[in-house]
């Protein structure tokens, strides 16, 4: 996949590095840039553009607010930040970035960055026909959240986690690439994700409705079974009372569900 991709940094030094880094890149067709964010939006509006690579402080509109703006696109490009400041993963997060580079920027990290790119360009979801120059409408439906592990940012993929749960003011991803501590409140997550199969059962637990196997009662109380980072294996969550009554409900009726337990009293099937 050959991709048409736009640089953005206001700082002539470092959108100069950008260039050159992203057209040694075997995946890249070609490389447009721009030097403020308003001259940004002016080449995505003239050119099919598959990614954009953006600084985030920038004097008058910055590139988490660009990033925004993409959003309410038709078909946005993939957006990857690259950036001094490790501290704005959460934000990167909220607009939908693909991916989070540090400066200084390293080939190796540059050449994950675009196979994140081109991954998001191929998904299902998004059309087959060359897109045709941005207009603004819906915004789009994927999202991952970026992690922090030794120094190197990742993303996790909101459909490979099983099951969230609240740490204070953080959250605990558990996800098929693990366990991942992200500085995102619960309610926050639990607020965005309603819509999109997840269910809130707890004041500290968040899943995924498409891995919940079964509800077990003992007693009064009352636990949700969930596979356990997608393997054969199952958790078991407690569920609060206030929460009961809804979890059933989209149980029963959530379309993204792949329930196969029993009911309450039942046994759970794992």
């Amino acid at each position: 996949m050959s991709l048409v991709v736009l640089a953005v940094d206001d700082e002539p030094p470092a959108l100069d590095e950008l260039v050159y880094l992203l057209g040694r890149q075997p995946d890249v067709g070609e490389v447009l840039q721009a030097g403020d964010a308003t001259t940004a939006l002016r080449v995505l509006n003239e050119h099919r553009t598959d990614a954009i690579f953006l600084d985030i402080n920038m004097p008058g509109l910055s590139g988490l607010e660009l990033a925004g703006v993409l959003t309410n696109y038709a078909d946005p490009p993939a957006v990857v930040f690259v950036t001094a400041h490790d501290d704005k993963a959460v934000d990167a997060f909220e607009v939908g970035a693909v991916d989070y580079l540090l400066k200084p920027l390293r080939e190796e990290r540059l050449a994950q960055a675009l196979a994140r790119v081109i991954a998001a360009r191929q998904s299902p979801a998004r059309t087959e026909e060359p897109a045709a120059p941005a207009t603004p409408t819906a915004p789009s439906a994927d999202e991952v959240i970026p992690v922090e592990l030794s120094g190197v940012t990742s993303l996790v993929r909101r459909d490979d986690i099983s099951w969230v749960e609240a740490v204070g003011d953080y959250a605990r991803l558990h996800s098929v690439t693990g366990s991942h501590l992200v500085r995102i409140p619960l309610s926050t997550l639990a607020a965005r994700w309603q819509d999109q199969g997840f269910q809130r059962v707890h004041r500290s637990y968040l899943v995924a409705l498409g891995m919940v196997t079964g509800l077990r009662t003992s007693g009064s109380s009352t636990v949700v079974c969930v596979r356990a980072n997608g393997a054969s294996g199952a958790v078991e969550l407690p569920v609060s009372r206030r929460q009961m009554r809804e979890l059933k409900d989209r149980l029963i009726r959530d379309p993204m569900r792949q329930y196969r337990g029993g009911t309450e009293g039942g046994e759970s099937h794992g």
